[in-house]
This record gives structure tokens, sequence and C-alpha cells, in this order.
């Protein structure tokens, strides 16, 4: 297992005055499965190139067990990096695009074919060693990409998109497959995702970057319950923002006041909650209960959609289609905010 450690990470490109990755600085665990969160051209596959060796940084370091990576070529990194497009040799079997890198290392040759059998197993695809790649679907080419880096035990194997080239339910299927697979083997991973619901799922930890700066590190349920600032909350789905200012355990604004956790900032802010979170009640029984007006009603199948108006303030919330049944647009509710489920952050 390996401790991975990103100091003050920046690259600009030529021709460019602005960093596409600017002092990223994240510690990664030994044995832990790391996501790069971001947007398209926030700077997270750039990270991911620079850690493996195919891209020199414009400052910071990389460092394996404190050991700086940096002046050492590729090849001599211990890093594996499995692409989205597989990048399988299209002129060798299953058998021989697995023990390639046995084979570069002179690995004997009945040693390989064990080797590559036992994997084949591990990635649930048994006795399809003498398969070309072209007879292969686009998830079994993936499971054998992943393979081919496992097999040579990598100290930090790196996924870039793996699943962004997958069908639903195989994305579903793989997700369980590199789980399972990354903690048997306790390897460090890390991989590069856009989607937000495939690195909760996935990681330990996630590295949110917008800008090709570092917004937020910490486990995946932090996101929902703690965002750091409005634009965190959004890029994992937040839409409810009102302004006001916390103050003895509670946070007033133009819709009334909110008991909230002890934890939260304190002066003006903007509280946030998630739509799944708000309550439906049948009077106004607590100090955070509030009466609001149905604008718009949308029934999604196993939830219903609310666009609801609280005096000047627009709220989205998600709440079991029995519950609002009988309800009809125009119509006055009462809705309960817990205070678990509140959040401050600054303006």
């Amino acid at each position: 297992m390996t401790h991975v450690s990103i100091k003050k990470l920046t690259k600009i490109y030529p021709g460019s005055t602005e960093p596409s990755l600017d002092n990223l600085s994240i510690e990664i665990e030994s044995g832990s499965l790391t996501a790069l969160l971001g947007p398209s051209g926030c700077g997270k596959t750039t990270t991911m190139k620079m850690i493996a060796g195919l891209l020199s940084q414009t400052s910071g370091d990389v460092t394996f067990d404190n050991i700086s990576i940096l002046n050492e070529k590729p090849e001599n990194r211990g890093v594996v990096m499995v692409f989205q497009n597989h990048l399988l040799f299209p002129y060798m079997n299953v058998l021989d695009n697995i023990g390639f890198g046995l084979k570069m290392r002179n690995v004997d040759k009945e040693e390989i074919h064990q080797r590559v059998i036992e994997m084949l197993e591990l990635v649930k695809l048994p006795k399809l060693e003498k398969r070309m790649p072209k007879e292969l679907s686009g998830g079994q080419q993936q499971r054998v990409a992943l393979a081919r880096a496992l097999i040579v035990q990598p100290k930090v194997l790196l996924l870039d998109e793996p699943l962004s080239n997958l069908d639903a339910h195989l994305r579903f299927e793989m997700r369980d497959l590199i789980r399972n697979l990354q903690q048997s083997m306790g390897i460090t991973t890390i991989f590069v995702t856009h989607d937000q619901e495939e690195a909760v799922v996935l990681a330990d930890k996630v590295a949110l970057i917008l800008d090709g700066k570092l917004k937020q590190y910490d486990e995946p349920d932090v996101f929902y319950k703690r965002p750091i600032d409005e634009a965190t909350a959004r890029f994992f789905g937040g839409q409810n923002f009102i302004n006001g200012a916390s103050k003895n355990g509670l946070f007033e604004s133009s819709v009334g006041k909110f008991k909230i956790p002890e934890i939260c900032m304190k002066g003006k802010g903007i509280l946030t909650f998630r739509p799944e979170n708000i309550q439906i009640s049948n009077s106004k029984s607590t100090l955070n209960s509030v009466k609001a007006k149905i604008i718009e009603k949308i029934f999604l199948g196993t939830q219903t959609r609310l666009k609801l108006s609280i005096d000047s303030e627009i709220i989205q919330v998600i709440a079991n289609p029995n519950e609002v049944e009988n309800t009809e647009t125009g119509v006055e509710i009462f809705i309960n905010f817990p205070p678990s489920s509140l959040w401050v952050m600054p303006k």
C-alpha cells in the first residue's frame, strides 16, 4: 500500500497565463480510493497525467510514501493508468493483453498464463483468454483493461473516467467490481469522474475541483450535509438557498427563524437544505415549521417534486407521492425543516 501526497501541484500550459491546475494539495491514505471530481476542463485529468508522468508540472510535488516521484520516468513510478477508451492492443488476444506488463518484466511464460487465468476469474471473465478485443463488448473490454493494470500490482492505480463509455446497467456492475477489487487488493486508487453519484458510490474521499482549484476534500456524505459554499452545494444537487444570519443556534431570515445545528457558522450567511430532507406537516407545530404555497407539482413515479413559495422565497421539495396525493397547485401546506438537515454557509 502507498500513501500519496500531492503538494501545491500547479500546471500552466504553454501559451496560457491562467493555471489549469492551481496549487492542489491533498493527502491520499494508503489503500484508499479517492475521486477527483469536477466538470470538464477543471484540471482533474491534468492532475492524473502529472502523477503518471505523462505531463510535467509547473510547480509543486507528488510523493509516494514521502519520496518524490516527479523526477522518475513514468515506467519507474509504479503507476498504472486505465483510460476511458481501454486502449487494448487490437492484434493481441485477451491473454496477451492482460499479460503484456508481466512479459515486459521478463516473467516466465507459464507464470504469466497462470496469473492471467486467475485475474480473469477476479474480473468475472473466465475462459475468455483466447478472444480478440473486437470480439468483446465495451464492458468486457473495460474489464480486460482493468485486469491488465492490476496484474502488475502497481503502487498506485489511476482510472480516467473508467465508466463513462458504458451503458447504465454496465456502469452499476463495474462500480461494484472496481470497488470490490480495490478493497481486496488494497491498491491505492485515484479515479477521475465528472459524475458526483459515481464519486459518492465508489470513493472513500472526494476532491471537488472547480476552475482548477480545490473546493473541498472530504468524505462523500459531507458534501451533502456540510458543503463549504454555494458552488459546492449546487454541484451536488443543492437547490435551496436562503439569505440571513445565524446567532445562538438560530438562523433568522425573511421567511422566519430556524433552529440550526450548533456547529453552523455565526453571522451573515446562506441557509441551505436538501429538497429530500423537508417534511410535509399537517400544522405549524414546531419552531421550524412554516406555511408554503404549492406553485408547481410534478409526479416522478416514486417521488413528487414540489416548487413552493414562502413569501418571496422559492424552494424545491421532494416528497413521497402519498403525502401530497390530495394537494393541488395553489394550495397552502405546512412544511417542517428538521434542524439536523440545515446548514449555514458563508455568503
